[in-house]
Formats: C-alpha cells, sequence, structure tokens
C-alpha cells in the first residue's frame, strides 16, 4: 500500500521532478478569412514532484492540461520550456541511447486500452514486445515473464492466445497495466486509467493498482477528472485549471481545507455521506476560456466569485497555506471567511 501522505518525506531528493514545464502547440484560426497563426498554452509553468512510494493525483475538467502533463513526463511530448527530471536528471537532455535505457523507468497506462493495444496481435505477443525492444531475457524467459504479469493483474494463462478484440474492457485495461509493468519500472503514469470503465469494475482497477503499488513499490502519477477517485487511491493531489496549478495538498488536508475556489467548486460537487450537513453545491459561471487566448492575470477569475481587479492583472504564484498546502490565490485567507 502507498505510504501515507504524512509518512511520505519530503525532506529526501524526489524521484521525479517537473520543473516550470510549459507546452504550446501550434493551432490556426480564421481572420477576415484568412488564415492566422495561433499558439495554444496547454501547459504552463507546471511544476510537481514525486517521492518514492507515493501516488500523486492530478485532477481538473477536461483540457486543463493533465494528460498533456502526463505525456511530457513519459517523453510522448516533449516540453516547449522546462525540465523533467528523474533522481536528479533532465531526461530531456540525456542522449539518445541512455534516454531509451531511461525510459524503461517510467511507463505509461492509457485512457482507452483498446487503441493502445495491435488488433492483430496475440496478448502474449503484445506483452512480450516491450521486453524484445529492449532486448531482455531469452524467448522462455520472456514468456514465463509473460504468463507471470498476466497472473499478476488477476487475468488467466489462456488470455495469452487471446487477441484484444476477444476481451472485455476491464480485461483490456489489465492488459494495459501489465504491459507497462513488465519492464518492472519505478513510476507508472496512469491516464484517465479507470474512466471508460463500469463502476464495478472501476473499483476493482483501482484495487489492483493499489495491490501492485504495493508488491512493485511503485511511484505513481495519477491523472483522473473524478474527484471520488483521486481521493480514493492518492496521497497527495494537484488541482490544474487551464494549464496551471492552483492548488496541491495532501488528500485528506485537501477534502478538509480545499483553499482556492476552484477546488471548493469542484468537491462541491462530491456527494459526501459523512457530513451531517448537506454540502453546498457551486455552480460556476461562464464557460472554460480558450487557451489559444487565456485571461490575463489568474486564469481563474473570468469564472471566479470572489475576483477582485487585482485577481485580473497580476498571476497568484503557488504558496504556502500551511503545512504542505500550497494554493495559487491572492486572498485564500477570505475564502476561508467566506465558506
Amino acid at each position: 500500500m502507498a505510504m501515507p501522505a504524512n509518512e511520505v518525506s519530503h525532506e529526501k531528493q524526489p524521484l521525479l521532478e517537473v520543473v516550470n514545464v510549459s507546452r504550446l502547440f501550434p493551432a490556426q484560426r480564421t481572420l477576415n478569412s484568412l488564415w492566422k497563426r495561433a499558439m495554444v498554452t496547454a501547459v504552463k509553468d507546471v511544476s510537481l514532484r514525486l517521492y518514492e512510494g507515493e501516488t500523486y493525483g492530478l485532477v481538473g475538467e477536461s483540457g486543463s492540461g493533465k494528460s498533456t502533463t502526463g505525456r511530457m513526463i513519459v517523453g510522448l511530448t516533449k516540453p516547449t520550456t522546462g525540465e523533467v527530471r528523474y533522481r536528479g536528471t533532465d531526461l530531456y537532455k540525456l542522449s539518445r541511447e541512455d534516454y531509451r535505457m531511461m525510459r524503461r523507468k517510467i511507463q505509461f497506462v492509457f485512457q482507452d486500452p483498446f487503441s493502445s493495444l495491435n488488433p492483430k496481435k496475440r496478448i502474449g505477443d503484445i506483452l512480450e514486445e516491450p521486453l524484445i525492444i529492449h532486448r531482455l531475457g531469452s524467448q522462455a524467459a520472456r514468456r514465463e515473464e509473460v504468463f507471470r504479469m498476466l497472473d499478476a493483474v488477476g487475468l488467466r494463462p489462456e488470455h495469452y492466445f487471446r487477441y484484444p478484440h476477444e476481451l472485455s474492457g476491464g480485461q483490456a485495461q489489465r492488459i494495459g497495466i501489465a504491459r507497462a509493468l513488465i519492464l518492472k519500472p519505478d513510476i507508472l503514469v496512469c491516464d484517465e486509467p479507470v474512466s471508460a470503465l463500469d463502476v464495478s469494475i472501476q473499483s476493482q482497477i483501482l484495487n489492483l493498482f493499489k495491490k501492485l503499488q504495493q508488491e512493485m513499490k511503485l511511484t505513481m502519477l495519477f491523472i483522473s477528472h473524478d474527484m471520488s477517485v483521486v481521493r480514493y487511491i492518492s496521497d497527495r493531489i494537484g488541482v490544474m485549471y487551464l494549464g496551471t496549478i492552483v492548488e496541491e495538498a495532501p488528500t485528506d488536508e485537501l477534502f478538509r481545507n480545499a483553499q482556492h475556489p476552484y477546488t471548493q467548486a469542484l468537491l462541491s460537487a462530491v456527494p459526501d455521506y459523512s457530513r451531517q450537513r448537506r454540502r453546498e453545491r457551486i455552480v460556476l459561471r461562464g464557460e472554460v476560456p480558450s487557451p489559444i487566448n487565456p485571461p490575463s492575470g489568474c486564469v481563474f477569475h473570468t469564472r471566479c466569485p470572489y475576483a477582485t481587479e487585482r485577481c485580473k492583472i497580476e498571476v497568484p504564484s503557488l504558496r504556502s497555506a500551511g503545512s504542505s498546502h500550497q494554493v495559487a490565490c491572492h486572498f485564500p485567507e477570505s475564502m476561508k471567511e467566506r465558506e
């Protein structure tokens, strides 16, 4: 089981560190029937740390930059600026061969397992492929390792001979997890791995993640839009909005004492049957601004019920709001008073 957040030692060096990472994508838009070049800011100056043995939950609405952040960590997307450090080494400054070796240590679990599984290959061949690419073991040893991983994720030996279309959604996701873990990584980045599954299957996959984390001593970045899911599996949580992290705290602290109005709005939508009084639902006004033309100042000020003129001009930085708690808001103390 993952070490609780209050037991994770933050005095030691992080296993993985994301430092001021930004990612811009080129886009096109029409202006008076002429094509004009524009840039979409998917992620802006994001920094976070993963400590060995913990699960860090990254949560936010669709389009907040969660998945792009995860893809930059595993190398599927290159940052426009910033660094991704594994054990103190910037991954994007390594040589091609060194980076290839380092990729074994950080693996990815996709949201839709069927889109990442080759429909023309049997499951055994799909799971063996990473071992072949990294030239690990003999043919017999690789086959034995594949059967071991099938058992580890709760599948039977006969699944080795099946094709992806013969699997259920839950079984396909177990194959995706097995493929990510067969290289024995230190870090697992999970991009919405249960969002496409039935609720009953979701709980099975979440429990599988916890079991495997304990057995394989994994560190996980768990990306989701579901606050209930990240609450169950995470030790710490970072909340993203329009490409930036607006709040970060240990899980229990965040749910007990959220200080950013966006986090408060997300939490108000989560049923909490342990409370004696019903939590008031916070409905945000307006729509999420376009990442092509993000707002000045605080990115949330266009929807924030407490925004002032300062919020429209000045960008708030993440600052301490208690032990291991950070919030990017000019007036977090006022937020508490208004609750």
